[in-house]
């Protein structure tokens, strides 16, 4: 199993610009309103990832009660995945359940 620190943070998304506030429930790992993520963690919430890429949404696959997000890394090419938020923009979670990756 994966060692999970937990980090909630704030920041501006490096793909849209936006201002992504804290999620409050659990780690902000991802931008609600791109989905763009940033590649900086081997283990979640560590920072320890020196490739700090893009994490481009590719998909999403079902999880438990949930999905996830499926990204690619624009700049290693690295898969990953990251549970969608309550606060995701459900029109680009829907638009990503048709891409086969």
């Amino acid at each position: 199993m994966k060692q999970f620190t937990m980090r909630d943070e704030e920041f501006i998304c490096e793909n849209c610009g936006q201002k992504v506030s804290l999620l409050k429930y659990s780690a902000r790992d991802h931008c609600p309103f791109c989905l763009c993520s940033k590649h900086v963690d081997i283990m979640p919430g560590d920072r320890q990832n020196t490739c700090l890429g893009i994490l481009d949404p590719i998909g999403i696959e079902k999880f438990k009660a949930t999905y996830k997000i499926v990204y690619r890394c624009r700049k290693c090419g690295e898969y990953h995945k990251n549970i969608m938020a309550k606060d995701d923009d459900m029109d680009l979670i829907i638009s990503l359940s048709s891409n086969q990756y």
